[in-house]
């Protein structure tokens, strides 16, 4: 099963009332055939699951796709080193990444986020 190149964009939300395409994430996962996370695939290929958080002015942060206790997904930023700093996936073993879904996260600022699937291709 081929890895795909995910990118999703902030949706609305009150501090973004029309969303916003230049706050969101970029990661590489392993996905089934109805776009849900692969977790077996992942094990086998979790050093390519990369992740680009991209935030309207601010640096990019680099991290990787992870797997916690209790099969939660979630975001670990390589910078920090500890997990105080990571994005936890709300449902995204249930999730499908398709092109016009949407998925929550709950950022390092314990902020739930929807953003919106925009593209999901071949990594």
């Amino acid at each position: 099963m081929p890895l795909k190149q995910i990118r999703i964009e902030l949706a609305r939300d009150h501090d973004f009332p029309e969303g916003n395409r230049n706050c969101g994430y970029e990661f590489v996962a392993p996905l089934d055939v109805t776009g849900r996370m692969d977790p077996d695939e992942w094990r086998q290929a979790r050093h390519a699951c990369s992740v680009t958080r991209f935030w309207e002015g601010q640096k990019p942060e680099l991290g990787h796709l992870v797997r916690k206790p209790g099969g939660k997904w979630a975001f670990h930023y390589d910078v920090f080193g500890d997990e105080s700093d990571d994005e936890t996936g709300y449902r995204f073993g249930h999730e499908k990444f398709v092109v016009g879904e949407y998925v929550s996260i709950l950022e390092h600022d314990d902020k739930m986020r929807t953003f919106k699937v925009v593209s999901v291709d071949n990594s």
